[in-house]
């Protein structure tokens, strides 16, 4: 396997074409100053953002296909706006059928929240998607605003990250549940931002909730590339979708911490990534280096892997099947991988 390179990204961020505020300028600079290197922005079914490199940051554009009620999808590497007004399963053809790919948007938002805003949830999960939205920065505070009195209030807006639980664990559920029944490699997992910087102007001065930069240092998608992105827009686009869509990423909260974790598959063959195959020898291990004080979960197929035979960092994986894992810090999600089959 050849040398990976990780790029930091973020996914789900709504711009002035639909219901956030910031042009493609003012937001690939937040991008660019929170660290990143490309972000991908979706606005509600609409394609109006121009894409390219601003800021030394590659900005790709895709839609959320948005009906009104439920059932969002993101969708990337489409070059129309593909309708809301249709059924999910045919948009989600009509994704695959443009040339491009997609992800269920924040699939199980509550439903027993305790402000006004009402939950967008996906209804149909006999579906196979192209992959899943498993944690959604926003979606996961607004499951847990309070806006019952203006001390609450307060408390969600100066506290939010206090709010932000992580995936849910019926998300969870489905995912591992359609990797398991997948006979594609891998059904894989993002997170997003869910970005909108919305400014509230009633007050003496102009508020920004949640500005773009903020938004920007917390769930974070580190893409592993085959090569290093070119300054060719087109082909750099090419490299990062189709890693996106492979499942080549590790998903992070660096509001808990900045450090990224090193989550590989090892053998004679070399090492392997997030949404990497390889076949299982004798020096097939699993390595997690990852800070002092963290807690992780080893999954195979979605279930708990008890933890195999340890030899410094490195787990020897005696059995077949898909490897993912799960890391804590003082007991809060903060690092989801994708899954690595070993074969």
């Amino acid at each position: 396997m050849a040398e990976k390179y990780s790029y930091a990204g973020a996914i789900h961020i709504h711009s002035k074409f639909s219901d956030g505020t910031g042009d493609v300028f003012e937001i690939s600079k937040a991008a660019k100053n929170a660290g990143l290197k490309w972000i991908i922005i979706t606005d509600h079914d609409c394609m109006d953002i121009e894409e390219g490199i601003f800021n030394e940051v590659y900005v790709i554009k895709g839609e959320e296909i948005s009906p009104k009620v439920s059932n969002h999808y993101l969708a990337f590497g489409i070059n129309n706006v593909i309708p809301s007004d249709i059924a999910p399963c045919d948009y989600i053809d009509s994704v695959r059928e443009n040339g491009g790919f997609g992800f269920v948007a924040h699939p199980d938002e509550s439903e027993k929240r305790k402000n006004s805003a009402r939950p967008i949830r996906w209804e149909d999960k006999s579906l196979m998607p192209d992959g899943i939205e498993i944690w959604n920065w926003f979606s996961d505070w607004a499951d847990h605003y309070d806006d019952s009195s203006i001390f609450s209030v307060a408390y969600s807006y100066i506290f939010r990250h206090n709010l932000v639980k992580g995936p849910k664990n019926e998300t969870i559920h489905w995912w591992d549940n359609l990797n398991n029944k997948s006979d594609r490699d891998i059904v894989p997992a993002i997170c997003g931002v869910d970005a909108h910087a919305l400014r509230i102007s009633k007050y003496i001065l102009p508020v920004t909730v949640f500005p773009y930069i903020s938004s920007f240092k917390t769930l974070t998608n580190i893409l592993y590339l085959p090569e290093q992105l070119p300054m060719d827009f087109v082909e750099a686009k090419k490299l990062i979708l189709d890693a996106i869509k492979s499942g080549n990423n590790l998903i992070i909260n660096r509001h808990i911490s900045a450090a990224i974790p090193d989550i590989f598959v090892s053998n004679s063959l070399g090492d392997f990534y997030c949404g990497d195959t390889l076949k299982k020898d004798d020096t097939t291990f699993l390595n997690i280096k990852t800070i002092k004080g963290a807690e992780f979960k080893i999954f195979l197929n979605g279930k708990i892997y008890d933890i195999p035979p340890k030899e410094g960092n490195s787990y020897k994986l005696e059995k077949v099947g898909k490897y993912r894992v799960e890391i804590y810090l003082k007991g809060r999600p903060w690092v989801f991988s994708n899954p690595i089959i070993v074969s």
